[in-house]
């Protein structure tokens, strides 16, 4: 089965096959993706059931449906798409607030009345766009609004700082509505006044906690502080992954992970098995004699080192042949690409494949692999119009090579372009009929179509097709594996536990299997403690395994374990293999980070498991 991990944005909204390690190899059993929900979400868990469906995880189903049935009612929430720009009168409720009952507050009420004049004539010149008069306004309501009427008062400032607001005094808005915080701390409306000040400023940590607050006291149903989590995140996971994948020390992944992804490929001449005669002449029979050599080389001697998966000493093997411009210099490179590509050097590896592609006098199954695999190292860097380029010229140059078909299809379900995907993995399986994986990728490329459509017949046809290829295929652990979550979104999770089990029966040592096995038991048994068993054997099989720390640690976060979940996401971090990656696991884990700030401040933090 090929190798597991999803590569972000484009190629995780399709929740559909991944695309292996992000370097070109395929795999449906991907890591979570969301199913159109952001995927900080994950992080900001508010306990819904975990949910695996088709190789994404969604946590937040129940929310997703109350976003989409309406707005709160209460007086602390906001309708899905309102906007926050008018001022009002009243603040939400602070507990323990409000005006003392009994005789006594005259001369009080006389002051508050003054003080509520002067905010009501503030809000007509506001209404107005007279924002200074407003600002005056406001400014007198505060000096006449005795000390202790909390929720008065907030109102006040918060006013002020929508009038602020509308003339980008970004600082005296944050300072206004930290006034009002101070004196209502669940006062949404301050709250999410100050965190697009803070986004003005450039403040995104400050910004970040301020939303997520406003996102628990919402329950997740409002689209603009959504959206502004969503952004904020993105922008502070990009800035970290940038300085930290500049500087990351290059990390060889597991050999599971590499034989599971030079697997994905049939016309790759580099993954062949050396042929009799290529042994290099270090090499001795048991007698001590020199085996036939063909001639010494470093190519040949790092092909030497794959066999063995010795694979540290692969790129500088190479690095030899390429420099001394040796007879195999174009698999030398296309070699070296390839490993740059699996240690996620992406900047290395495109020098490396842009010549093998430039060589007409090269192979042409070896340019057409280059050309897949910087076609796969673009749609990792979102660049699906390249991605597309580059597969189209391998087709064109090659077309009777099954490998530009499969890894097409891929690219293809990514881009929600299904037809075109079935049209390739049947181009593939005509020239390799012999190619379960093609077969398999197809059926559910046809079942995700048919889900998404809500096609009841073309489902059930799908799922057919599914018995159909692990009969003709029964070793194909991908056949399993995709029928699995096609049963799991079927709500058939006996089955798919039963499909689980087969292919891990095949792939024993495949960590991405158990992630996912786990995944189903919470799903439909509710048994977190199995399900952080087999997660956790997953890390024990495998622990470079980034998907199973990202799992891990997505559901801690639903426990409440937020120190627990940040060091599994960190994990993840040191094992990204694109800056893409790790800019995506710096979210979840700057998202369990303001969750944990806001439970310290406000006392605020969602249900959990």
């Amino acid at each position: 089965m090929a190798a597991s991990k999803p590569v972000e944005a484009a190629m995780v909204a399709a929740a559909g096959p991944g695309s292996g390690s992000g370097v070109g190899g395929g795999s449906a059993t991907s890591g979570p993706g969301t199913g159109g929900l952001p995927r900080w979400q994950l992080a900001l868990a508010v306990g819904a059931p975990l949910l695996l469906g088709a190789g994404a995880l969604y946590l937040w189903s129940r929310q997703r449906r109350r976003r989409e049935t309406g707005a709160r009612g209460d007086s602390g929430g906001l309708k899905r798409n309102s906007e926050r720009k008018t001022p009002e009168g009243r603040a939400s409720p602070a507990p323990g607030s409000g005006h003392p009952d009994g005789p006594g507050t005259h001369l009080e009420m006389n002051s508050l009345d003054r003080a509520q004049a002067a905010k009501n004539k503030g809000n007509k010149y506001f209404k107005a766009g007279k924002y200074e008069q407003a600002i005056q306004c406001y400014t007198e309501a505060i000096s006449l609004c005795p000390t202790e009427k909390n929720v008065d008062l907030s109102t006040f400032y918060q006013n002020r700082a929508a009038a602020f607001e509308q003339l980008q005094k970004w600082k005296e808005v944050a300072q206004d509505c930290t006034k009002a915080v101070e004196l209502n701390p669940k006062y949404v409306k301050a709250l999410f006044r100050r965190a697009k000040a803070h986004e003005k400023l450039d403040n995104k940590k400050e910004c970040l906690e301020d939303v997520t607050a406003v996102c628990i006291l919402e329950g997740f149903q409002n689209q603009q502080s959504m959206l502004l989590a969503d952004k904020v995140l993105k922008l502070l996971g990009k800035e970290k992954a940038k300085e930290k994948y500049k500087n990351r020390e290059p990390l060889m992944p597991s050999p599971q992970f590499i034989k599971s992804y030079f697997s994905s490929f049939t016309d790759d001449i580099i993954s062949q098995p050396m042929l009799k005669g290529e042994k290099s002449d270090e090499d001795k029979d048991k007698e001590g004699e020199a085996l036939e050599v063909k001639e010494n080389s470093g190519y040949l001697k790092a092909k030497q080192y794959m066999e063995e998966e010795n694979y540290d000493k692969i790129i500088s093997e190479c690095s030899k042949e390429i420099d001394a411009q040796g007879k195999y210099m174009a698999e030398a490179l296309l070699l070296r690409a390839t490993f740059y590509l699996l240690i996620g050097n992406a900047n290395a590896a495109k020098p490396d494949l842009d010549k093998v592609i430039s060589l007409q006098e090269a192979n042409v199954k070896l340019r057409a692999n280059a050309l897949i695999k910087r076609g796969s190292m673009h749609m990792q860097q979102q660049q699906p119009l390249l991605s597309t380029q580059d597969f189209n010229m391998a087709a064109d140059i090659d077309p009777q090579n099954a490998d530009v078909y499969h890894h097409r299809g891929q690219l293809k379900i990514l881009l929600d372009q299904v037809e075109e995907a079935v049209a390739d993995f049947d181009e593939c399986i005509r020239l390799r009929p012999e190619s379960a994986l093609a077969q398999a990728q197809k059926c559910f490329a046809l079942y995700r179509q048919a889900y998404t459509g809500n096609n009841s017949s073309q489902i059930q046809a799908a799922m057919k097709g599914f018995e159909e290829v692990i009969k003709k295929f029964p070793r194909c652990a991908e056949g399993y594996a995709l029928y699995a979550q096609a049963l799991t979104d079927q709500q058939q999770f006996g089955k798919a536990d039963e499909m689980y089990d087969k292919c891990i029966n095949l792939e024993p040592d495949n960590a991405t299997t158990y992630v996912h096995k786990g995944l189903l038991q919470l799903q439909w048994k509710q048994d977190l403690d199995k399900g952080l068993e087999l997660i956790s054997k997953a890390i024990e099989i495998d622990n470079k395994c980034d998907f199973a720390y990202e799992t891990m640690g997505t559901i801690e976060v639903q426990r409440g374990n937020m120190e627990k979940a940040i060091d599994m996401f960190n994990r993840a971090v040191n094992l990204a293999k694109s800056e893409m990656e790790m800019a995506h696991l710096y979210s979840l884990c700057d998202a369990a980070h303001a969750q944990t700030e806001v439970a310290k401040k406000y006392g605020l933090k969602p249900p959990t498991l």
